[in-house]
């Protein structure tokens, strides 16, 4: 008997927090959710990312029970949820308003879940789980304060320990972060990855914004047109992104367009438009390609190197070319240059202030060299 209950309470354990199987759906003519498989691992940080109307926050709401699929099942924990209202889920959201209740104080509204469950607990064991949610969200103190008495980054902790005080399964994110200004967000970014970790809750953040789905998630879900275009770590995303789509929505690249000429193992050679040949690698588990195939060459602006010479570029570069500097940008911890390079076109360089420094800096109308290693090089097909 120990044994069958030690095998089934390994095997829940193993079924991912949320699958979807086939999910698609429709408004009218129009498919925002187009046949997509996905599994969200138990314990993970996972990202759905993409432009608005590409499908992420129908997404969310399906997996939350505000809508319902029109084609597909959802599973929570292996349990076939869909159909199921969303209060029947053991799931909570948080929005990018908060939703916080006006009229009631800070405790009330971290409370208010643990008020609707059956049978309510007693008030004493209330008042310990709110002061344990307050404490965990940093807060302590806070409870008689009324929700417009602090700020936007206090708000939004508020909102988490409202919806994390029931313990749900999954926690749902949508753009939670998007009304903070820059520098919170950023130190919100950071708090909700050290409150993930602590809770060791299920978190499924849906935004636009790269930067913070890269530096907040175990994985990332690229979506377009109501699809998962690709899914990986945001290591494999940036290093290794299957096709031109991602690539460009996933940090800063240069492309440099041309036909296909030449494959070798996963190596691409590519002509340019100027006549001039260039390879590149083809990235693991990209599409397939052939010879006569449109493609571009994809180098990120940090691995683009630039001197005022071609022996200062190094041995290690494929190619170098003559190039111009058009703009200078200065970001405080590194600078970024557009170049514009004989027959590349214009060419971003990011250069960190410690190598600007080393080599003097550069100013728009210098003449330079631009190049790169060529393992710096992908080639990628149109998306």
């Amino acid at each position: 008997m120990h044994a069958t209950l030690h095998t089934l309470s390994e095997a829940v354990k193993a079924l991912p927090d949320i699958a979807f199987v086939g999910i698609s759906k429709n408004y009218g003519d129009v498919i925002a959710v187009d046949r997509v498989d996905l599994e969200i691992p138990k314990g993970a940080f996972v990202s759905l990312l993409g432009p608005s109307g590409c499908g992420k926050t129908t997404s969310l709401r399906m997996m939350a029970g505000f809508e319902q699929p029109t084609a597909g099942e959802i599973y929570i924990e292996g349990q076939n949820v869909t159909g199921m209202p969303a209060y029947q889920r053991p799931v909570n959201m948080v929005f990018q308003s908060y939703a916080l209740f006006p009229h009631l104080n800070i405790f009330d509204n971290v409370a208010y879940g643990l008020r609707q469950r059956s049978p309510r607990g007693d008030q004493r064991q209330i008042e310990r789980q709110v002061s344990e949610m307050l404490g965990l969200v940093r807060l302590t103190g806070y409870d008689k304060r009324r929700a417009y008495e602090i700020s936007g980054g206090q708000q939004q902790r508020v909102a988490l320990a409202r919806a994390l005080i029931n313990r749900p399964k999954v926690l749902l994110l949508d753009e939670p972060l998007a009304a903070l200004d820059r520098k919170l967000r950023r130190d919100m970014q950071i708090e909700l990855q050290n409150l993930q970790r602590d809770v060791g809750i299920t978190f499924v953040l849906v935004t636009h914004d790269q930067e913070e789905a890269l530096s907040m998630s175990d994985r990332v879900c690229i979506m377009r047109e109501g699809r998962i275009v690709q899914a990986g770590s945001p290591k494999e995303l940036y290093d290794e992104p299957i096709n031109r789509y991602v690539a460009d929505f996933v940090g800063k690249t240069n492309f440099v367009p041309g036909v296909i000429t030449k494959l070798d193992a996963r190596i691409a050679t590519v002509r340019l438009a100027g006549g001039q040949t260039m390879s590149g690698r083809l990235p693991a588990g990209g599409q397939t390609v052939g010879i006569g195939d449109r493609a571009d060459i994809a180098i990120r602006p940090e691995l683009v190197l630039m001197a005022r010479s071609v022996d200062q570029l190094g041995s290690a570069i494929a190619f170098g070319v003559p190039a111009r500097i058009k703009n200078r940008i200065f970001l405080g911890e590194h600078t970024e240059y557009v170049a514009d390079a004989e027959n590349l076109g214009e060419v971003l360089v990011l250069m960190p202030k410690r190598l600007e420094i080393e080599k003097g800096g550069y100013a728009p109308g210098d003449h330079v060299f631009v190049g790169w290693p060529g393992t710096a090089a992908l080639v990628l097909v149109a998306s």
